[in-house]
């Protein structure tokens, strides 16, 4: 069985517990918000253990939750300047628009990447650059799909603002979709945000947008697929 390259002097695992190690690095670990969705048909299976479509049925909803609420481990970039991918998806739209008003960041154009994220992606958003949170705002909406450009408009969202020790301010927009109908962030104003730091969570399908200074390079591609927290995407001025 292959190891994965360690550095020289580093012991070596054996037996079960390398197995188990092999594991780990598989299969990501699960976000807490997932645990009832998860936990809760687990239920179902053991007090239905004795019916099989029931024990299926719940086993394979708890499965597929899991999957859904996976979180796995991301290594970002040290460069400095470069803004990463919040989320894992497709990007959408590569454009420039007024960010949300709400984060009073003025009402001309500015650069701007979505990334849209069906039911088969990562759901966790991370912090596309290292910097002090300035706004945390939610504002209820409607549930379009979240691949509309609309979407950025009249869906539910909430909105980030950050500020980078450079001085820059990037905005991250967590916009619930067809299927969305909980969207979770954990950050708080004054909280200081490594970058590729996880942040919140958007349940069952949605779109998150990420506005960028005057003067950014957009690296991303209309169509290209991201890896959260790994992917670059800008430049900063």
């Amino acid at each position: 069985m292959a190891r994965k390259p360690t550095h020289p002097g580093t012991p070596q695992t054996t037996g079960v517990r390398h197995i188990a190690d092999l594991v780990r690095g598989t299969i990501p670990p699960l976000h807490p918000a997932g645990l009832p969705f998860v936990l809760g048909p687990l239920g179902v299976a053991v007090l239905g253990r004795k019916r099989t479509w029931v024990r299926r049925g719940a086993i394979a909803s708890a499965a597929a939750c899991a999957a859904f609420f996976r979180h796995p481990h991301r290594v970002p970039p040290n460069r400095t300047g470069v803004v990463v991918a919040p989320a894992d998806g497709e990007v959408a739209l590569v454009d420039s628009a007024v960010p949300p008003s709400e984060l009073d960041m003025g009402t001309e154009p500015l650069p701007r990447i979505s990334i849209f994220l069906s039911v088969l992606d990562v759901h966790v958003q991370r912090s596309p650059v290292g910097g002090v949170v300035r706004k945390v705002v939610h504002r209820p909406g409607q549930f379009l799909s979240a691949d509309l450009a609309d979407a950025s408009e009249v869906n539910e969202r909430n909105s980030m603002l950050l500020h980078t020790p450079e001085g820059h301010d990037i905005a991250v927009v967590q916009i619930a979709g067809l299927l969305a109908r909980r969207i979770v962030c954990d950050a708080k104003i004054g909280d200081t945000l490594p970058i590729g730091d996880t942040y919140g969570l958007i349940r069952f399908g949605s779109r998150v947008d990420t506005y960028f200074p005057a003067g950014t390079t957009l690296l991303a591609e209309r169509g290209q697929r991201t890896i959260g927290a790994e992917t670059v995407i800008a430049q900063l001025p």
